[in-house]
């Protein structure tokens, strides 16, 4: 089994930071990548940023500049760094993972429980 444990959400003012991060546990055997998507209320989820095959993309123009993401394949961790937060960035996210299970050929993607950010003054 495969948990996928975030932390690092909350209330943030415009214009501040916060760092996601999200902890890959379990009968691990590889991970073939790691990323953060994000939903926002009456919205579909969105891919913010992904980390995979050792290079870290942010396909979300909006977040470009400002989000950046790390891959601590020891401490089979994901982060997730969001600068000059907007309130357009208010939403759920979602942490995913491309994880091979040990003793299984194929991966499966994996899914953590969500961590609410919210940017208000």
């Amino acid at each position: 089994q495969v948990t996928l444990v975030e932390s690092g959400g909350g209330l943030v003012q415009p214009g501040g930071s916060l760092r996601l991060s999200c902890a890959a546990t379990g009968d691990i055997g590889t991970i073939n990548g790691m990323g953060w998507y994000r939903q926002a209320p009456g919205k579909q989820r969105e891919l913010v940023a992904f980390f995979g095959s050792g290079v870290g993309t942010s396909p979300t123009e909006s977040v470009k500049g400002r989000f950046s993401i790390a891959l601590d394949n020891a401490k089979k961790t994901v982060y997730l760094q969001a600068d000059s937060l907007k309130p357009e960035d208010t939403a759920v996210y979602y942490c995913t993972a491309d994880i091979r299970r040990d003793g299984f050929f194929v991966s499966h993607q994996y899914w953590g429980q969500g961590t609410q950010v919210t940017v208000s003054s």
